[in-house]
């Protein structure tokens, strides 16, 4: 049953374009309806629906007037102590326009702020709350200071499931006239890992090729390798064949062009399906870390994905004579 805080103007229409968010939904209508609203922090992995549900907000506010009370920054560009002082200053400090109750100030990729500009930000915050509301968009809420993120409401957002994704799927297909078999689509499931700007932007460069998606199109196009490609490795280096493991994994990333780094992130996400005791995957999973970290400190990815392979062998502890 609907909350009686919706009003005919409001509705949960408004904001249908977000998918898998429902209670964030929900919460943010209700801001909406009473046209107010403390000051936000909306963190979650990216393509998940941030952003535009900070413009559906500021839409529904204010309507047609919404670009000229709302300051739309990227922090990761703007991200010094100086934007903070002036630019975001200037704007909290004067009224709205029109018969708004407040301006809005969005900062996209918040976490990239500077420790010195968010320290800034928390005292803008605080004084110019009767004229401005803040919105902070953040992947990692860690980066943002406690005093932010105590004078904000979360809302924390989560990946897209599998059920929306196919849904989100459909609907572009069947507007755009593509045809998407099964294998593409769970292929495009697996390969945006809950990313829906991600997802579009793969189905519009495999739709330039051709209007019919398929798995290897998708592969192809994302520069991904495919899991049975992994588990062919795995199974080979954990069998004790580590030459043939080693010139299979180095075709796959030479023909995808991946980086050490994406191989480990591979490598670990099958580990956890292979038919192997729980104690086997603990280790194996210990080995992917650590040479994830070398890779990380700059060490030779090539050098570090031999070691990987040469520990598997040696935990599967078979050899060929």
């Amino acid at each position: 049953m609907e909350s009686a805080i919706w009003t005919e103007k409001y509705r949960p229409s408004d904001f249908s374009g977000i998918m898998g968010q429902d209670e964030i939904v929900r919460r943010a209508g209700g801001f909406v309806a009473q046209r107010n609203m403390p000051h936000l922090l909306l963190a979650g992995p990216p393509g998940v629906g941030k952003t535009t549900l900070s413009l559906v907000i500021a839409k529904q506010l204010y309507g047609a007037d919404w670009r000229q009370n709302v300051l739309e920054l990227n922090a990761s560009s703007e991200r010094g102590i100086d934007v903070i002082r002036n630019t975001v200053k200037d704007f909290a400090r004067t009224r709205s326009l029109g018969d708004a109750p407040f301006k809005i100030c969005l900062l996209d990729e918040a976490d990239s702020l500077t420790k010195e500009a968010q320290q800034a930000l928390r005292r803008t915050m605080e004084t110019y709350s009767a004229t401005c509301r803040f919105i902070l968009l953040a992947n990692y809420s860690s980066r943002i200071i406690e005093p932010i993120q105590s004078r904000c409401a979360v809302f924390r957002f989560k990946p897209l499931g599998r059920e929306q994704l196919f849904a989100i799927i459909d609907r572009i297909a069947a507007k755009e006239g593509l045809n998407v078999d099964d294998k593409g689509k769970a292929a495009l499931v697996e390969v945006c890992e809950g990313d829906c700007r991600k997802l579009e932007n793969i189905m519009q460069s495999c739709s330039v090729m051709s209007d019919s998606i398929s798995e290897e199109s998708v592969y192809s196009i994302a520069s991904a390798a495919k899991p049975k490609e992994i588990k062919e490795v795995i199974a080979m280096a954990f069998n004790g064949r580590f030459l043939d493991a080693r010139g299979r994994l180095l075709d796959a990333m030479l023909n995808h062009g991946l980086s050490g780094l994406d191989i480990i992130r591979y490598i670990q996400k099958e580990v956890l399906g292979l038919d192997v005791g729980d104690r086997q995957k603990m280790l194996l999973v210990e080995k992917c870390g650590e040479a994830e970290f070398r890779m990380s400190e700059g060490s030779d990815e090539f050098i570090q994905l031999e070691a990987l392979l040469s520990q598997f062998a040696l935990i599967g502890g078979k050899f060929e004579s």
